[in-house]
Order: structure tokens, then sequence, then C-alpha cells
């Protein structure tokens, strides 16, 4: 039976664009592990999608998960917990098909390497379960964090990672596609359009130019909101025209030009840790309780010398906001 989703719209004519695609296009045919890279709005889940529904696994289901949203959960959500009320998996959902997890950095070392199991063997084990389940899935990942520094700190799995980077697809930025602006424009602005019941005008030529000038920090996303926001307002009013107004920032009314430089200087820098640990130099007798106690006082350390901010700690730690506060809720840290 076919799958009742449907592959998503990839919009763009770039170079950069067209060679990405046509990556992913050929890694869908090889039924292996992949990694999609790209910055956050680029469309990592869209390239997954697309992997998907071009391989031999499309009858199958597209099953998305958020490591990071999931949280402490996702061990139960990916693999199930024996006895009680029992639902259905997420690899029980994708069997057949494909499971993509999406922001994978944020994922516990369990759960790599439940994973990592998972993809070798075809087969897994709920919690408080000894009896293994098959499961046939493919596993595809994204991220927008250099694994392999990650694999390097003992915060990610390297035998997991050589396994999800079988093939690597990289989504350009928008800022590398800058003549797929328009193409974009115009699908987002004739979708909103048409939630209004009108007829899409097009851009005027200098809101044209502000939106292929503005650096889409926020890629795909972030310009797919501010075409929705400026066909709306345009709708509000007489609707007559092109849309000439473009808001890229809808706090600066409120709170003035945002200036990136500035707001370091007001907060106070992340403050760099440098920490060592006296065992790291007489030997380890339980390797898992020694990490598990070095990450507890690295991060601790961090929080200390960064007034306990989470943001400034977690970027000196080169960490995201989402895997500091599960370190924080993990060890039952202060913060």
């Amino acid at each position: 039976m076919a799958s009742p989703q449907t592959p998503p719209d990839l919009i763009g004519q770039s170079k950069a664009f067209l060679d990405a695609l046509e990556h992913a296009s050929r890694v869908a045919m090889v039924d292996r592990p992949a990694l999609v890279t790209g910055e956050r709005g680029a469309g990592k889940a869209l390239f997954a999608a697309r992997i998907h529904f071009l391989s031999p696994r499309w009858e199958g289901a597209f099953v998305k998960v958020s490591c990071a949203a999931a949280g402490d959960s996702l061990d139960g959500e990916l693999f199930g917990t024996e006895g009680g009320a029992r639902r259905r998996t997420r690899f029980e959902q994708a069997d057949g098909g494909t499971l993509f997890l999406d922001d994978i950095a944020s994922a516990s070392l369990a759960v790599q390497e439940k994973l990592l199991r998972l993809i070798e063997q075809g087969d897994y084990e709920r919690a408080g379960s000894e009896e293994p389940r098959n499961a046939d899935i493919r596993v595809i990942a994204s991220t927008s964090t250099d694994l392999r520094r990650l694999a390097h700190e003992g915060a990610f799995r390297a035998d997991l990672l050589d396994r999800l980077a079988f093939d690597v697809v990289s989504v350009p930025p928008l800022r590398e596609r800058q003549e797929d602006i328009p193409l974009l424009c115009a699908h987002f602005g004739s979708l909103a359009a048409s939630e209004l019941a009108l007829k899409y005008p097009g851009f005027s030529v200098d809101a044209a130019l502000a939106l292929k000038s503005h650096a889409w920090s926020g890629n795909i996303r972030e310009l797919m909101t501010v075409v929705e926001r400026a066909v709306f307002n345009w709708g509000e009013g007489a609707a007559e025209g092109v849309i000439s107004e473009i808001v890229t920032d809808p706090l600066e009314r409120a709170f003035g030009r945002f200036d990136a430089s500035r707001a370091v200087k007001q907060s106070g820098k992340s403050s760099p840790v440098n920490f060592s640990h006296p065992e790291a130099q007489t030997g380890v007798q339980d390797l898992r309780a020694y990490m598990n106690e070095l990450e507890k006082a690295i991060v601790e350390d961090a929080l200390a010398k960064n007034g306990r901010s989470q943001k400034r700690a977690a970027d000196a730690l080169a960490l995201t906001y989402d895997q500091i506060r599960g370190i924080i809720k993990k060890h039952g840290l202060a913060a």
C-alpha cells in the first residue's frame, strides 16, 4: 500500500542547490544510513524526506523524531518500555520505511549505543526486556554541529558517526543560493495570499532587493516567515498594488535595532573553561562513572565561571542550549 505521505516541495535553480539535490537523489538509491548537514532553517528535513521518497522504501513510512525536543524521553519514544500501557514506538512506526533523527547531536550516549546496534544488527530491546525485536529501518540523521568534534571530545560515539556518515548530504545555506530567493518568495507569497483568498501581486523592486540582500541567518525558515508577514500586512490594508513593506525584525519597533556585537558586550562574553581532573593523570577504574563525574564537574565549572548563565556556559563548551540544559537536568545542577 502506498504511503499517505507525499514528498515535499524543494524549490531552487542555483548550482549549489541543484548539486545538493542531485547528491540526495544518488544517496536515496543506496539502502544505508545517511547524514544530512546544514545550518538551522536550511531545509535538512526536506532533503531527508526527498531521500526517503526517492528510495526503494518510498511506500513505507517516513517518521521524523526531533532528538532535541524529545530530550530525556527519546529513549522511550524510540525503543519503548516493557509493561504498562503499550503504544507503538517510533521504530515500529518506521518499520519498512525511514526513521529521520533530527538534531542527532542531542541524543544521549546511551541512545546512541542502541542506535548503533539497530543499524548494525537490525534489532533492539525495550527497556525492562531482554527480548530482541527486529526492525527493518533505514536511519537518516541531521545535524548542524560538527559531529567529528563531539566524537573527539567523547560526547558522540565515533563508531555511530562512522555508520551514519556512510554518505553525507550538505544542504547549502541561503547566502550561497541567492538567485533562488525570488523563486522562494513567489512560492511562499502565493501560499500566504491564497489563505487570504487574494491573488499574489509580487514585490516591488526595492522590496525584492531588500529580500535578496538580507543576511538570512535563519535561512529558508526565516525567509518564509518574513514573506508571510509581508503578505498578511499587505492583505490587511487595501490589498492593492505590489507588496512594498518588508519587516525582517518585528521586535525592532519595541527594542530598537539589534546589534549582535553590542549585545555580547552588554551581556558579558562567555568565559572560557580550562578544566583538568586529577584522576586523568592517575588512571581510571570505572570509565563510565569517571566520564559521568567529569561531565558534571566541567559543566558546573562552566556555569560558575559564566554567572550561572546556561547560554554563556553552552557557548564556552561549544554546546547547544538544549544540550547543556539536558546535562544540567541529568546531574541535577543548579542553573
